[in-house]
């Protein structure tokens, strides 16, 4: 059997409660009954943070990152509070099952955009990284240079860039600094082409796969509610790359997670 690690998913995400009958306890239930071993699940903001544990709690094989996002950081009321009780969350980690400090990063796709609050956040983010020796979760959505200029800041920090949108000289360069990365479901689409041609280049030791859930469904699923059930297709579409069998690629990019994460 399969043993697949997402190393990237939201489940506690409101579109399971609205569209999955039962809800994400019931889903889930059913995934690591069967050939889902292990899930990060991911916070976005000190809030979605305390559900993500919450929920975390009820299951062996899922496990947190909190940090906050790009985008939420533009919404906060008062960032330095939020920072300030990431801060002694952290300092819990153990407790809670917190494997790493994310998502956090740059967005510039989402209008409007304070790229200046955007950096300053996760400058600090890097720098709590640093404080605990954790991992970091970086989301790069049409920000790949500054995102690239903040890892040469930091580094003695280390992580994986999640969803990689970027190009395969961004990410030799991330792979030589020790970083991973992840591919999810965008792999799999018929016109990513590109995508599927920057994966082709990384080196197996340095691969993860997830599904940013319940987002970016694989191929053929894509715009239906996603789930780490459907991560096989991911993990096959990589495998093909690689020429590698999808039982082969499930083990390898298990691995490269558990030695991230330290799990």
């Amino acid at each position: 059997m399969l043993r697949l690690f997402d190393s990237h998913a939201h489940y506690n995400d409101a579109r399971f409660e609205n569209e999955f009958e039962g809800g994400a306890d019931a889903l889930l239930s059913e995934l690591f009954a069967g050939e889902v071993g292990t899930i990060i699940n991911v916070a976005t903001n000190m809030a979605d943070a305390e559900s993500v544990i919450k929920t975390a709690a009820k299951y062996e094989g899922m496990y947190v990152a909190v940090g906050i996002h790009p985008t939420d950081a533009q919404e906060c009321a008062d960032i330095e509070a939020e920072l300030s009780a990431l801060d002694a969350l952290l300092a819990e980690r153990k407790k809670h099952k917190i494997v790493a400090l994310g998502e956090i990063g740059l967005d510039y796709y989402w209008q409007p955009v304070d790229k200046q609050l955007q950096a300053y956040v996760l400058r600090e983010q890097m720098k709590l990284a640093q404080k605990y020796s954790l991992p970091v979760v970086i989301h790069d959505r049409e920000a790949h240079g500054d995102c690239f200029d903040m890892v040469l800041e930091h580094p003695e920090v280390r992580g994986v860039f999640h969803s990689y949108s970027g190009s395969a000289e961004m990410a030799k360069e991330l792979v030589r600094r020790g970083w991973y990365i992840s591919f999810s479901g965008v792999v799999t689409f018929k016109n990513a082409d590109r995508v599927r041609a920057v994966a082709a280049t990384v080196p197996t030791d340095r691969l993860l796969v997830e599904t940013d859930a319940p987002y970016l469904a694989p191929h053929p699923h894509r715009g239906k509610l996603n789930h780490s059930g459907l991560m096989i297709h991911t993990v096959e579409t990589l495998a093909g790359l690689f020429d590698m069998t999808p039982e082969d690629m499930a083990r390898l990019t298990r691995n490269n997670a558990g030695r991230l994460f330290g799990l």
